[in-house]
């Protein structure tokens, strides 16, 4: 055979394994955009463009590129070497690599036989239907003035009794204009009575409602708050916030600036515990501010000047705790927030290296953080007020302290956790967050083996599903009847997930975990001893 017989064949050997090891859009790109950037990218959602087939992806192709190469998206900020949390959000290197190979490559198809189906999502609610809807009185006018406006609207319950709350969702009417919102309980009528002394709809304010001290603010009751683009969560199985009957939901409403006048009606959805779930524990809160007594200082930023605050908090009492919420504004750089034991030793909770101020959220951890009395809470955080930072809103800059508007600062910092129980380090929480392992489409959907079993108190119940969908999970006994409803309509994403539930309550017997989608049902037994 010839010199040129040989490079011929070689090249038509070869040609195959080139075709098939291209990057495309089929095979490696839909996935990673279907799961991680079109719940917020679809019509109706906060998305500012649709990614939900090719065309659309290949025409944003070279954005999608730079802002992934920069991490802007998708909107991730705590640092996942540090600690791990529910529901993360995050491209590995390898995963924005792919993206820059296909785009540089010219954005090629593939098969569209092989594209995965995009998720299944539920219309509005993400969490399935709730219990109780309230929804503003009337439209708000947000003026377009290029300012903030931090607005206080009062939604009564019409409660009869007290409930216990699971989850709060806010679908926002105006997702433009939202930035975020925090969610408070007044069984007092403040609230009510403040929005009576105005002409319009709500009335402005901001830190709370009561018009008292900042320490009686620290003390108001408070439900987990909304940001864009953060899935809202159930407390997990035996957790939640009483309700109580005849009081208001007050929501704090922080509308961005904007240059048009803009308005909105937003709806907030509550989901409470079923009839049969025993919640024997309450969710609270500390919130870490930045009084002398807490980070040894006065809170004063100086022009021209970076700032560093620690923060300490002793835990008066054995808790576990289930998340975090760290809160700044625009000259805030970065937070570390760290547990540390009596016995000297860490357990790392959170590091945000490059704060955002447009994205924040409440972060809630894998399983619980135990922390016995006298351990110490560390919160640490920065702030630059010098003409470096971009994001300063003074020039030249000026003296900056505590306050309620985005221009002024704040160093914000509420522990969600409960009064500890034994065997609370076994709990593990909600889906997995191994991004790694939940990018890709998987090809079955499986429910695995059940652990413990048999099994006394806590169950930890993992399963896969080969694409992001509404799911009905519920235990069942052998006579066909339903003895507790898990989730009802909850949207998952693809791959895998966690779900734990207390069998407390359940009687001695051979029962049945039922996870049901659009196109599948399976069931796995568990003993109860």
């Amino acid at each position: 055979m010839t010199t040129k017989q040989i490079l011929t064949t070689t090249g038509v050997l070869a040609l195959p394994f080139l075709t098939s090891g291209q990057v495309t859009f089929s095979k490696d790109i839909a996935p990673i955009i279907y799961n991680q950037c079109s719940v917020c990218h679809r019509p109706g959602e906060i998305g500012p463009m649709a990614l939900t087939n090719y065309q659309e992806v290949r025409n944003w192709a070279p954005t999608i590129k730079y802002v992934t190469s920069i991490r802007y998206m998708p909107p991730w900020k705590p640092d996942p070497e540090y600690s791990r949390f529910i529901g993360e959000n995050f491209l590995t290197d390898e995963q924005i690599g792919t993206i820059a190979e296909w785009v540089d490559n010219g954005t090629p198809r593939g098969d569209p036989a092989s594209e995965p189906l995009l998720p299944e999502f539920p219309e509005g609610s993400v969490l399935g239907t709730p219990d109780l809807v309230l929804s503003f009185a009337q439209s708000h006018l947000h003026k377009g003035d290029n300012k903030d406006e931090y607005r206080y609207f009062v939604l009564p319950t019409g409660l009869t009794e007290d409930r216990m709350v699971k989850a709060v969702e806010l679908r926002p009417g105006n997702a433009k204009i939202v930035h975020h919102a925090l969610f408070f309980e007044d069984a007092t009528g403040q609230a009510a009575m403040q929005d009576a002394m105005t002409p319009e709809y709500g009335f402005d304010g901001f830190g709370g409602f009561t018009g008292g001290s900042q320490e009686e603010i620290l003390t108001q009751k408070q439900y987990p708050g909304y940001v864009p683009g953060q899935k809202p969560r159930y407390y997990p199985d035996g957790l939640g916030q009483v309700m109580q009957a005849g009081s208001d939901l007050v929501i704090q409403m922080h509308y961005a600036p904007w240059p048009n006048d803009e308005r909105d009606s937003s709806t907030v959805n509550i989901f409470f515990a079923d009839a049969n779930e025993v919640v024997d524990r309450e969710v609270a809160a500390h919130i870490m501010v930045p009084f002398p007594d807490v980070i040894n200082d006065y809170f004063i930023i100086a022009p021209n000047a970076v700032e560093t605050f620690h923060g300490r908090w002793t835990v008066p009492e054995d808790l576990s705790f289930m998340g975090l919420a760290p809160h700044m504004h625009l000259l805030g750089q970065h937070w570390e927030v760290y547990l540390e034991h009596t016995d000297g030793s860490i357990d790392p909770l959170i590091h945000i290296p490059e704060w955002d101020f447009n994205w924040q959220g409440t972060f809630y951890f894998e399983r619980f953080v135990v922390a016995e009395k006298d351990a110490v809470i560390h919160a640490i955080a920065s702030y630059d007020n010098t003409t470096e930072n971009p994001n300063n809103p003074n020039d030249p800059p000026i003296f900056v302290t505590w306050g309620e508007g985005t221009e002024d600062e704040m160093y914000y910092l509420p522990l969600l956790y409960v009064p500890y129980n034994q065997g609370d380090e076994d709990v593990v929480f909600g889906e997995t967050t191994n991004t790694n392992d939940t990018n890709h489409a998987t090809d079955r959907n499986v429910i695995f083996d059940i652990y413990p079993n048999p099994v006394e108190h806590y169950v930890n119940a993992a399963f896969m599903i080969d694409r992001g969908q509404p799911l009905k999970i519920e235990i069942i006994a052998m006579d066909g009847t339903v003895v507790r409803s898990l989730r009802q309509n909850e949207f998952f994403r693809v791959g895998d997930h966690i779900i734990n539930f207390k069998t407390t309550e359940l009687n001695h017997g051979v029962y049945m975990l039922s996870v049901k989608g659009l196109d599948f049902a399976m069931t796995k037994k568990f003993i109860k001893l």
